[in-house]
């Protein structure tokens, strides 16, 4: 007697188990996250929290909302953000005013936390939706956020 009711609840287990399996199943073309990747390269919709890169959005007339304060820079756990700034004259007061002259960001050492992200006051830096980041370098996966000639865009404070 104790065998058919091992069998017994074997079945009544697996059944159990696979209910999660045949709803999935019965119901998945209502909602199916499989992408055909590289195939639909056009019409592929990355998820809103995705996390590709970091990057610097510039406007059209080359300027962006970095200050260069250093706080991704302090925030970063494992050193993946690096600003070289300078000291400029600034001509309206005539006083010295940081500059960055590169926002370095190294791919490679990112484990994208996003805390350099959210430690930035003025949301200079964003995450993109890029996620094809395969190369045969390592060196070409340091870029540099801020495009050559950029500046900072008017009414951005420190």
């Amino acid at each position: 007697m104790s065998y058919f009711s091992e069998i017994y609840d074997g079945i009544r287990t697996l059944l159990t188990g696979m209910s999660v399996t045949g709803k999935y199943f019965l119901n998945s073309r209502k909602g199916a996250i499989t992408q055909q990747y590289p195939d639909n390269r056009d019409t592929l919709q990355m998820f809103e929290r995705f996390r590709g890169e970091v990057v610097m959005p510039h406007d059209e007339n080359n300027e962006h909302s970095c200050t260069g304060c250093q706080k991704c820079e302090l925030a970063c756990p494992n050193g993946s953000i690096e600003i070289i700034w300078d000291r400029v004259i600034d001509e309206t007061t005539g006083k010295k005013k940081k500059i960055i002259d590169q926002h370095i960001y190294h791919l490679g050492m990112c484990t994208q936390c996003g805390l350099c992200v959210d430690a930035c006051p003025s949301d200079a830096i964003k995450w993109s939706q890029n996620f094809e980041n395969s190369v045969y370098d390592r060196t070409q996966l340091t870029r540099v956020l801020n495009k050559p000639g950029s500046k900072v865009r008017a009414g951005v404070e420190e």
